[in-house]
């Protein structure tokens, strides 16, 4: 897989951007959306949405992935993630395992509705992660 170049992730955090306007959060009141680039090529999008039992929310990275594998693919390239925060938040921990699932050399790139982005690999963001082998099964090709 080669790296997204910086035309594609910018097209990926405004599709972020785009998802997070349709967040259910009247909870935390805090939107976040996320945007899955597959290996296709094609661009999965998913928002957060919350519940009065508050166990029973998802994150938006993983609505945009569950979209993704719903619609027959199983392949991550890059994944933006967008939030209002003051500073650049990065997906939970429940959300890079998801993450690394299906794209464990992801590009993960994160924004502000401010304008701040990072970009950086699942990797980084993950280190030492916990895979198919660590179950003693290959790593699926994708």
């Amino acid at each position: 897989m080669a790296r997204p170049d910086e035309a594609t992730l910018e097209r990926l955090r405004r599709e972020a951007v785009l998802a997070r306007e349709r967040s259910y959060a009247p909870y935390s009141k805090f939107l976040v959306g996320a945007a899955v680039l597959s290996r296709s090529g094609k661009v999965y999008r998913g928002q957060n949405v919350e519940n009065a039992s508050y166990g029973l929310g998802v994150c938006a990275e993983r609505t945009a992935i569950f979209a993704m594998v719903a619609a027959g693919e199983v392949a991550i390239d890059a994944i933006a993630v967008a939030t209002q925060a003051k500073k650049i938040v990065g997906p939970c921990g429940a959300c890079r395992q998801v993450i690394r699932e299906f794209g464990p050399d992801a590009i993960v790139t994160l924004v502000t509705t401010s304008g701040q982005k990072e970009t950086l690999s699942l990797r980084e963001l993950l280190p030492r992660d916990f895979g198919p082998g660590d179950l003693g099964f290959p790593e699926p090709s994708r």
